[in-house]
């Protein structure tokens, strides 16, 4: 797929994907969703990709739908100019790989790392909400803005913003619709870091590489699908069910025996396990009554 609305770079281990519409603060169209998904299925399939950092360019990460049609910016209804931003490609729609950017991030094998550059307003920030560790720059801000123009949060943020923030935060944002200060966001928990601006992306690759150097493949994608599918469970029931079969089948692979090898000997891992042909017997274990 040739990327218009985005851009994907490889530099070492860590593939960045870069939201590329500056001179609309890179306004959100479903071209943009189609790509990212396509991007992200991209990095999730290539072995030597082992983290994604996910930005933007210029002054803003995301500054929501393009409204550039007015009134009917989200009208989708009969040709409408919404379809531009929220029809084929979308979040939640089908896109001709089968899910939106919403799927292909949520069931990534690889972290991802959102560094906001600027404003994420809207479906600007709720594209960023399963990415496993968010860091922000000074100049950032965020806004669930949906019911200031009359619309409902998208893109399962109504899922996601509670697990990250807890039901009153969310609430009180989704409610408000008002603009958040990276100060407030951090406090809240929505983003782990604040950044200066120069700094941001070298931060971002820094958190990056300390995973790639340093934790096998297999165990970062299992890891990241247990913690994301059972952190709102009702009991822990289910997850035990799934966690001590792995532990047991990872236990003799060649992973561990480097991991405790590399520990004792005092020197870096080279886990020798990959996600395209090692993840152990039971994973997906989602989809075993689909």
């Amino acid at each position: 797929m040739d990327y218009e609305a985005i851009r994907y770079g490889l530099d070492g281990p860590v593939a960045t994907i870069t939201l590329n519409r500056p001179e609309k603060l890179n306004a959100y169209t479903a071209r943009m969703g189609a790509e990212l998904s396509d991007a992200l299925r991209k990095a999730d399939g290539d072995d030597a990709v082992r983290v994604v950092i996910l930005t933007g360019e210029g002054r803003g990460f995301c500054a929501g739908a393009d409204i550039s049609a007015g009134g009917g910016s989200f009208d989708t209804t009969g040709g409408g100019a919404g379809a531009r931003n929220f029809g084929e490609g979308g979040a939640g729609s089908a896109d001709r790989d089968g899910a939106g950017f919403i799927h292909a991030m949520f069931n990534s094998r690889k972290p991802i790392i959102a560094a906001f550059n600027g404003p994420a307003v809207g479906v600007g920030i709720t594209l960023a909400l399963p990415s496993d560790i968010k860091i922000a720059s000074t100049s950032a801000k965020f806004g669930f803005v949906f019911a200031r123009r009359g619309l409902t949060p998208e893109a399962a943020s109504a899922w996601f913003l509670p697990q990250l923030v807890g039901l009153p935060q969310a609430l009180r944002w989704c409610l408000e619709g008002k603009m958040i200060g990276p100060d407030e966001a951090l406090k809240a928990g929505l983003i782990s870091e604040i950044i200066e601006p120069p700094d941001l992306l070298f931060r971002a690759r820094e958190i990056a590489l300390e995973i790639a150097d340093n934790t096998a493949p297999v165990s970062v994608a299992l890891t990241r699908q247990l913690l994301w599918r059972f952190a709102s469970a009702d009991d822990p029931f289910g997850l035990l069910k799934v966690d001590g079969p792995f532990v047991q089948a990872l236990g003799s692979t060649p992973d561990v025996k480097e991991g405790v090898t590399a520990f004792l000997e005092k020197r870096p891992p080279a886990f020798p396990g990959r996600v395209s042909t090692d993840m152990p017997k039971g994973y997906p274990w989602w989809t075993e009554h689909a």
